[in-house]
């Protein structure tokens, strides 16, 4: 499997767990959904003050594992770093990761102020390997 594999994979399934890292090394999982950009990058939304951010303001590294409605299907693994973009910059992007996930919105004023007032951001992350490339 490779990168492009992936991006197909997540075009199409879009359940995740991500695993980001504590301050004692420990590992932290939250279920999220992610949506691929058109450079092959994966998005997630969160909120600012979400566990996860701060793990990632600490330590970019990050694990995420997807799978299909299915759960008991095809699934990917994806190794990686992680960037964090926050409002206002992130608001183009918020609005691109709606679209990719769910299509147009019928009130794109109202979800722009949902994201204000959640204070969302978006987690890019760069692949760096992806797999399962074997199985045994």
């Amino acid at each position: 499997m490779d990168a492009s594999d992936a991006s197909e994979f997540l075009r199409e399934h879009h359940n995740v767990v991500l695993v980001t890292r504590r301050r004692d090394g420990s590992l932290q999982t939250s279920p999220s959904t992610a949506g691929v950009l058109g450079d092959d990058r994966i998005v997630i939304s969160s909120r600012e003050t979400a566990y996860k951010v701060r793990n990632l303001r600490r330590d970019p590294r990050v694990t995420l594992c997807a799978f299909t409605e299915a759960f008991m299907g095809p699934w990917l693994q994806v190794d990686g770093t992680a960037s964090l973009v926050a409002l206002p910059d992130a608001m183009d992007g918020l609005v691109e990761y709606y679209r990719l996930l769910a299509g147009e919105h019928p009130d794109w004023d109202d979800y722009r102020a949902a994201m204000e007032r959640d204070r969302r951001l978006l987690i890019v992350i760069d692949p760096e390997r992806v797999g399962p490339d074997r199985s045994g």
